[in-house]
């Protein structure tokens, strides 16, 4: 195995030094269930990457075979690895090359080998690294109640969004348009007020617990919240882009939703959206995939079209209302971690 060496890719839609900041921090690029024997192709800021399963374990690598630069997604797999069309060499656990066909009493130099990235399967996904630092490694994002007794984990098919991953991830943590956008799944138009919450700074992003008349059940159903009830949305954000929002129904049930938004490039956005729940359990999972897929959709156009495209860190370049401490609080983190004024411009 040979690790990659932290560069930016050919054509790379990033700055330098925000692409680095970037590759090293943890992003998902795949479902888990996705995976497979076969080579899945997953673009991660702006690296073409190859997935592939063998004997269980989970190998990322860039998209293209040592010999002769084809990409290795054009191929096929066998029980020892991954085979590249064009000569038949054959890459199985770790990246390595273990099958010269022309050649089959040749030993496999090391020059041969994938160029592979860190690895780890959670929360039903998969994540890489493209420059992990093995002396100051940065911690994958956590999901609350993913693995606790009772709760359904749910792992909703992946969609992309023309869309920079900052104003996405933004627009998850925002709580004051639900009642302009998302009024066709579960928001009510008239209930428009933001109560004050205040966002507490973390070591991996802020908190935020966010109290309000707004109910989170599905407009078209017939459930409603006791009268009076407060609703606690409880916010944990995981700079630079991976949030997650747990949702405190009447009684014990709780719903979580990861929002982890993976940056293709700086204009492509690829969502992945982990759910655990421990009520409602008899509903198929397809008509969850549905809901929240309606939700996402309801925020599509907003993402997609707002201007400049990328995120301002400058805090004086657009304006503010009291209802936007989260955003606020999470330009001013991805500016205290080193990333430029107009946030990979």
């Amino acid at each position: 195995m040979k690790t990659a060496l932290p560069t930016p890719p050919a054509h790379c839609t990033f700055e330098p030094e925000d692409w680095l900041r970037l590759a090293k921090c943890w992003h998902p690029v795949a479902r888990a269930c996705d995976i497979g024997a076969a080579p899945v192709k997953a673009t991660l800021l702006d690296e073409q990457l190859v997935i592939y399963r063998v004997k269980g374990q989970v190998v990322v690598a860039r998209d293209v075979c040592p010999h002769r630069g084809v990409p290795l997604t054009l191929g096929f797999h066998d029980e020892e690895g991954i085979v590249c069309p064009y000569h038949g060499l054959r890459f199985g656990e770790d990246g390595r090359c273990n099958r010269i066909p022309s050649s089959p009493d040749q030993p496999v130099p090391a020059k041969l080998n994938l160029l592979t990235f860190a690895v780890e399967e959670r929360f039903g996904l998969i994540w890489t690294c493209l420059a992990f630092d093995a002396e100051n490694p940065q911690p994958l994002p956590t999901m609350p109640h993913w693995d606790d007794e009772g709760f359904q984990q749910i792992n909703c098919p992946a969609f992309e969004v023309n869309g920079f991953a900052g104003r996405q991830v933004e627009g998850f943590l925002d709580v004051a348009h639900f009642a302009w956008i998302h009024t066709d799944t579960f928001a009510d138009a008239n209930n428009q007020f933001v109560p004050d919450y205040s966002p507490q700074e973390t070591e991996f992003g802020f908190i935020a617990d966010y109290w309000s008349s707004v109910g989170n059940y599905p407009a078209s159903s017939d459930y409603r919240a006791p009268e009076g009830f407060q609703w606690l949305r409880h916010f944990e954000m995981h700079l630079p882009f991976t949030a997650t929002l747990t949702i405190h129904f009447p009684g014990e049930a709780r719903l979580v939703i990861m929002n982890a938004a993976s940056p293709v490039s700086s204009r492509v956005t690829r969502m992945f959206a982990p759910i655990a729940r421990n009520f409602d359990l008899h509903i198929p999972i397809e008509e969850v995939h549905a809901f929240n897929l309606r939700v996402f959709e309801e925020d599509r156009l907003m993402v997609e079209t707002q201007r400049p495209e990328r995120l301002p860190l400058d805090l004086t370049l657009e304006a503010h209302i009291p209802a936007d401490r989260s955003s606020i609080a999470y330009r001013r983190g991805l500016k205290k971690m080193g990333f430029g004024e107009f946030f990979l411009v």
